[in-house]
């Protein structure tokens, strides 16, 4: 799973806490990637940080659903 954040960003402090409580229950890892480091990826996500990634597709943005997570990485 990969967690896209970029500095100073709030939300991206939440989903953070989320990802890495849901990962450690599940034996999961998780890469977190700043955005602002990549011009490609600032233009992609623009405003829409943080965005998860499971299975190398989108799954949420902006708030992460702790129950949905779960969910998807149990799969």
């Amino acid at each position: 799973m990969t967690l896209y954040t970029r500095q100073g960003c709030h939300l991206c402090e939440e989903a953070r806490l989320v990802v890495a409580r849901v990962c450690a229950e599940l034996g999961e890892a998780f890469d977190e990637v700043d955005v602002d480091t990549d011009p490609e990826l600032q233009d992609r996500f623009t405003d829409e940080v943080p965005v998860t990634f499971v299975d190398g597709r989108q799954h949420d943005f902006w708030r992460v659903d702790e129950a949905r997570l779960r969910a998807a990485l149990a799969r």
